[in-house]
Formats: C-alpha cells, structure tokens, sequence
C-alpha cells in the first residue's frame, strides 16, 4: 500500500466515525429517550411602559404528561389536565404577579422549577 492509499483509508474512517457520532445526536433530538419530560422556558419581555412575561411548555417525553400544576408564585397557580407528547403550549402568568420563577409538577414525578430570563434586546427594536 503507498501512502495516498492510508490517508484515504483513514479519512474516510473519520468521516464514518464523525457521521455515526453526529447522527446519533440528531437521533437523541428527533426521537425522545425519556417517558415523561418537560421543557420549560420562563421569558420575560421588558418594555419602556410594561412586562409581559410568558412560559413555553413542551412535553418533549413520549408519553403524556397528566395534571400539570404550575406554580407563578404569589399564590398564582394553573392547573392544565394533560399535554401530549410533541405538544407545546405557551401560558402567561396573571397581572400584578412578580415573574420571578415559576414550578411545574405533575404526575409520574415530574417536577420543574426554573427563573424567568429575560428576552435579549436588538437596536431598533421596540423597548430597547
């Protein structure tokens, strides 16, 4: 064998290797691993006159999630039956509340407590 031939030869088992790591990734984002699974993303959006904060869930598990129970803080709480795997739905907390954190429970132990960031400001952009 000449040496083109072993550099070919390992570059192509790079590229296979890279391909079976890489594609095993995608495979963890694509298919879900875990039966029950909550994404939680708690934003808060700060203007010049107003807040406006809003929760994004998403029931990133393979099976559904039942008798969710989210927490706002300040006594505020929403009770939502059930969120099917896939789904995602986008809950606001009422007025006058701090938007400091928010936790979310549910059956088969799913729990998730997490604090609202903040959405990022762009020049131009309205409450910048």
């Amino acid at each position: 064998m000449n040496s083109y031939s072993i550099i070919l030869i390992i570059g192509i088992s790079v590229i296979g290797a890279m391909a079976v790591i890489f594609g095993n990734d995608i495979v963890k984002l694509s298919i879900s691993t875990e039966k029950y699974s909550l994404y939680v993303d708690p934003l808060l959006d700060k203007q010049s006159l107003f807040v406006m904060g809003r929760v994004t869930l998403q029931n990133t598990g393979s099976e559904t999630i039942t008798n969710l129970h989210i927490n706002f803080g300040d006594g505020d709480i929403l009770d939502i039956s059930s969120l099917e795997p896939g789904k995602k739905i986008i809950v606001s907390p009422p007025p006058g509340n701090s938007m400091q954190f928010v936790m979310i429970s549910a059956d088969n132990e799913v729990f998730v407590n997490k604090a609202y960031r903040e959405m990022p400001k762009m020049v131009g952009m309205m409450g910048s």
